[in-house]
């Protein structure tokens, strides 16, 4: 089991990426605005299966490049961490794209299955458990799988308070919320800032800890 610091630490970078808007944010969005609050919650619950997809996955693959060696290890957390700064810089270089209230309308069990393709899809939950989560494992007390599982159970149940949240949002302020400047400054400075942070932070951070004796 992870201990108490290690599961506060991860849930607090886990609320600061899951509040960043992205695939899984801007769908619960559309889904919300066009098609109400029943058709959000929907997609919040197809998202939250989807997080889970990453949770299990990750429980099973850092496992097994733990076992495979440290070195291994070093280099998953490098790639994801160059790869969160390379999104940031993309995300700060490209203006985000419009959010069409007026597109055609889907059934709750529609939202339902396709919040669970577009988050089993999503980079940013799937860099995030390849880059951040190996942070938070500490191999020298044994049973990484389950510490992994632990913590992205933690991110699931987490994310679905903050899809839930943003459901509630867009579907009470619906055109007023998207008519505005704030959602778009969020999509593209924000984001792409702390992509940047979260990358700087996964590649400064010390490894031994999780990976040597």
């Amino acid at each position: 089991m992870p201990s108490p610091s290690a599961i506060a630490a991860f849930a607090a970078a886990s609320i600061v990426l899951l509040l960043i808007p992205g695939p899984a944010v801007l769908y619960i969005v559309n889904r919300s605005v066009s098609d109400g609050r029943e058709a959000g919650f929907a997609a919040v619950a197809g998202l939250s299966l989807g997080n889970l997809v990453h949770a299990l996955a990750a429980a099973v693959g850092l496992s097994a490049v733990l076992a495979t060696s440290a070195a291994a290890f070093n280099t998953v957390k490098w790639l994801g961490a160059g790869y969160l700064v390379w999104v940031g810089v993309r995300t700060l270089m490209t203006a985000p794209a419009e959010i069409d209230p007026d597109q055609p309308g889907v059934s709750p069990k529609r939202a339902f299955t396709q919040g669970i393709v577009v988050n089993i899809l999503n980079p940013k939950v799937a860099l995030f458990f390849l880059s951040f989560l190996p942070q938070f494992i500490d191999a020298d007390s044994g049973r990484p799988g389950m510490q992994a599982l632990v913590l992205g159970l933690v991110f699931v149940l987490i994310g679905f308070c903050t899809d839930g949240t943003y459901s509630l949002i867009a579907s009470t302020l619906r055109h007023v919320l998207l008519r505005g400047r704030t959602l778009p400054f969020i999509r593209r400075w924000v984001a792409g800032s702390v992509f940047i942070g979260l990358g700087l932070v996964a590649a400064t951070a010390s490894v031994s800890k999780s990976t040597s004796k």
